[in-house]
């Protein structure tokens, strides 16, 4: 919890770029892209390639600031930068090392619902 926490802090210090976002709309996104860097034991399956967590950050950052004034919201960052590839289409996983499957947009939606509000 404390790696979310730090990470969460160098996030929202460093996602200044992403257009018109509401302070804890930023905080939330940034509490979102912390839970895909900090999962251990897991890949983050992009087009069908398999990337590791630090990678998997790294290009959802990049979208957010691609995405520019499109993201006004930690909903809209799921919707337009997390769950789907803007090239293929096809949806964004996370496989965990037992084998389980889920989709990256249930994965943050569910993260996204674990948010703690006094964060607020």
């Amino acid at each position: 919890m404390r790696s979310v926490c730090a990470l969460l802090l160098v996030g929202v210090l460093t996602l200044g770029y992403a257009g018109d976002l509401a302070p804890q709309e930023n905080r939330k996104i940034e509490f979102l892209i912390a839970s895909i860097e900090t999962l251990r034991d897991a890949k983050f399956v992009r087009n069908g390639t398999e990337y590791d967590a630090k990678t998997a950050a790294h290009h959802l950052r990049l979208k957010l600031k691609n995405a520019g004034s499109r993201v006004k919201s930690a909903d809209d960052f799921i919707r337009y930068c997390a769950s789907v590839s803007s090239v293929s289409g096809v949806p964004y996983q996370i496989r965990y090392a037992d084998g389980r499957v889920i989709t990256s947009e249930a994965f943050l939606r569910q993260k996204l619902s674990e948010y703690p509000t006094e964060q607020e």
